[in-house]
């Protein structure tokens, strides 16, 4: 069984995961996972797809055949499916709006040789004051040797640096 991961694209209209499943269905895929969304028209996402390896190129080039709706990117995910699973730390980061605080957390996290398992933001209206807010979901694998509470103080020194809440789930 090959584990595909599949990026796909195209403007957001009416039918577009029912395309994607029909096809995937049709070369006996199994949609396994994935994060779909809008973003400002365009529906995006990924999906993790079990199919059988032997008809794997049947369905890579029936995907193809979805261009114009959605441009589909394959990604054989065999090794990093199969990969052993670790323990995991989520936070949340909640703040006025501003260029850079995604860059400034993920710098955190990089320091500390973390993987992103997760990343899921937005932003959205302040209710009280008018402005904008910036909130991001975010999800770090933990190595064995990995010192979670080294990662939480840089969190918090970082929250107090670029004034926004970090809240360790």
């Amino acid at each position: 069984m090959a584990h595909l991961v599949l990026t796909v694209v195209g403007d957001d209209r009416s039918g577009l995961v029912r395309a994607l499943a029909d096809t995937i269905a049709a070369h006996e895929g199994n949609w396994q996972q994935s994060e779909l969304a809008e973003l400002a028209g365009a529906f995006a996402g990924i999906v993790l797809v079990d199919v059988p390896d032997d008809r794997v190129a049947d369905l890579s080039t029936a995907l193809r055949g979805l261009d114009g709706l959605l441009r589909i990117t394959t990604h054989d995910a065999r090794a990093a499916h199969s990969a052993a699973p670790v323990s995991s730390v989520s936070f949340t980061v909640l703040g006025n709006d501003r260029p850079g605080i995604v860059r400034d957390v993920t710098a955190v996290v990089a320091a500390h040789s973390l993987g992103i398992d997760t990343f899921r933001s937005r932003t959205l209206e302040a209710p009280m004051s008018g402005g904008t807010l910036f909130e991001a979901a975010v999800t770090v694998r933990l190595a064995a040797e990995t010192d979670a509470a080294a990662l939480a103080t840089a969190l918090e020194d970082l929250a107090g640096e670029i004034q926004v809440d970090v809240t360790l789930d």
